[in-house]
């Protein structure tokens, strides 16, 4: 697939989710990025913005098996995973794969779920693989978690840790819909629900094509410098407890070209290392107590590092050059 082809592919499935979805422009494009980028995402947001509906609607865009799961605090690894159990028939132990064994994961409120089980999604996030009773199983490409959480909701939730965190290339917040998309949220739903009139535009291969030609959108060694000086700087604030880490540095390289992908381009420019940088940067910041709200003042704080930095300039007649097949 060459850069044309993704172009097409990114237009169809953007003209399918907005077909049910209405705005959250920008929360589409974070959200195509996390997937051209082979990166998991954790949708925050206030209950009934539509954080269920947009995974939803990109799975059902997607030619590939989607699972769904509840996340409540009886939740068992073993629910998420499979088990062993032991066929009387055959007289044999066989395996029955749990919904992780999907190309499109959506763990809804995953914190309400325990820290035991939020856990066992570590190893298939990190390394796309699970093991069981001392067996390892393989999970096939494309491998997606679309996380949902709300942030106000405190009472019978579990945090997640800053491990589990930072296993999410971005989290994304869309916000409440304008006036005006608010009425027109209404009349598009008034009637019939079009996410059942909702089918694939995609087929796993075509999107695991995307991801290699995402991988070998150019970068300059400036701006892989200028990603490095960001992450750094996260950790010299002084209302940082614990700042971004190279494997955040990793994230913000990905992300910035699949996002540089979808705006049609085959090389990084330092708006797209802009415009991922709160998604992908902020939740992986350990603030001091006592700073209000976590969220807010952690994307002030990669703000502040962006506007304090220098940009890379002499760069855009030699990334204009580089080409991906």
């Amino acid at each position: 697939m060459n850069l044309q082809g993704v172009t097409e592919l990114i237009k169809s499935i953007r003209t399918n989710l907005a077909k049910v979805i209405v705005g959250k422009e920008d929360g589409v494009d974070l959200l195509l990025t996390a997937l051209l980028a082979n990166g998991h995402v954790l949708l925050e947001d206030v209950p009934g913005t539509g954080k269920t509906l947009l995974a939803k609607v990109l799975a059902k865009s997607l030619d590939c098996t989607f699972k769904r799961i509840q996340f409540t605090p009886d939740l068992l690894p073993s629910d998420l995973s499979g088990i062993n159990f032991y066929n009387q028939k055959s007289g044999e132990f066989q395996f029955r794969p749990g919904p992780v064994f999907a190309n499109i994961l959506l763990a809804d409120e995953i914190n309400r779920a325990t820290p035991r089980t939020q856990s066992s999604l570590l190893e298939c996030m990190e390394e796309r693989q699970i093991t069981i009773d001392g067996v390892t199983h393989g999970l096939e490409a494309p491998f997606l978690v679309i996380a949902t959480q709300n942030p106000i909701d405190n009472q019978g939730t579990f945090p997640l840790p800053e491990a589990q965190l930072d296993r999410f290339l971005m989290r994304i917040t869309t916000g409440y819909p304008s006036f005006d998309e608010g009425i027109h949220i209404l009349q598009r739903f008034r009637e019939n629900n079009p996410l059942e009139e909702t089918f694939a535009v995609a087929a796993a291969q075509d999107i695991q094509a995307a991801q290699r030609l995402a991988a070998s959108v150019s970068i300059s060694d400036d701006l892989l410098a200028y990603i490095v000086r960001i992450t750094e700087a996260t950790r010299k604030s002084t209302a940082v407890k614990l700042g971004a880490s190279p494997r955040a540095s990793g994230a913000l390289l990905r992300s910035s070209q699949g996002y540089a992908l979808i705006q049609g381009r085959s090389y990084v420019t330092p708006d797209d290392i802009k415009a991922v940088a709160v998604p992908v940067l902020a939740h992986r910041l350990l603030l001091h107590r006592g700073l209000g709200s976590k969220e807010g003042q952690a994307a002030e704080i990669v703000l502040q590092v962006l506007r304090e930095l220098e940009v890379p300039t002499e760069l855009v007649t030699s990334l204009r050059g580089g080409k991906v097949e």
